[in-house]
């Protein structure tokens, strides 16, 4: 999956030595010269990877801009970059959802190695987005009865309590049982469950 570092400074100079510092590293970069450019690319839609945002800037800060993403349909993990008297404002972002803050001056291992982390979490949200949805798409396959068996055994009902919930009999719901597993292409009942939650089904009550 192609992943791009998008730098959010309002330094020219800072810009440009970033991202020499991430393209001979491998990644590739995009340059964004305020918080209002990046969301405005942001609107267009932002290629997939991780943002450096610094937490001060003329206009909106970092955290301003953070609120600001959280609104738009896309979860990128967000560096923040601080100056030492700054440390209250990134505490502040990173409970607002910033993934990492890093103060300046920063050694180059330090600015490296937590791009990778961002870059592997995106990485791990878009791996956990699909098979969520593949998760509901082979639910969606169930009928509506056996995906009543399903949320009845996965809140823990046993076959016989599942058949007294459903009023059916203990041997339609082993049938139903083997129908809804084949659909979802599991060989036990601990993999329908993990799949009935990663699709993001409530548990039946």
């Amino acid at each position: 999956m192609r992943q791009v570092v998008h730098v959010v400074d309002d330094h020219a100079a800072i810009r440009r030595s970033l991202a020499l510092l991430l393209q001979a590293a491998g990644h590739e970069v995009v340059l964004h010269e305020s918080g209002d450019a990046l969301l405005e690319a942001a609107d267009a839609g932002l290629q997939p990877g991780c943002i450096i945002l610094d937490v001060r800037m003329p206009g909106r800060d970092g955290l301003a801009v953070m609120e600001l993403l959280a609104r738009r349909p896309l979860a990128l993990p967000v560096i923040i970059v601080t100056g030492h008297g700054d440390i209250p404002l990134a505490v502040r972002a990173m409970r607002a959802g910033a993934h990492d803050f890093i103060e300046k001056p920063y050694p180059e291992e330090r600015i490296l190695g937590a791009v990778e982390e961002a870059l592997e979490a995106a990485r791990a949200a878009v791996d956990e987005k699909a098979r969520a949805a593949e998760a509901q798409a082979r639910i969606a396959t169930l009928t509506p009865r056996e995906g009543e068996v399903l949320a009845a055994l996965v809140s823990g009902q046993s076959n016989k309590g599942t058949a007294a919930k459903l009023g059916i009999s203990p041997r339609t719901v082993e049938v139903h049982r083997a129908h809804l597993m084949e659909k979802l292409g599991v060989r036990s009942l601990p993999e329908a469950v993990r799949m009935y939650l990663a699709a993001g089904v409530p548990q039946d009550s």
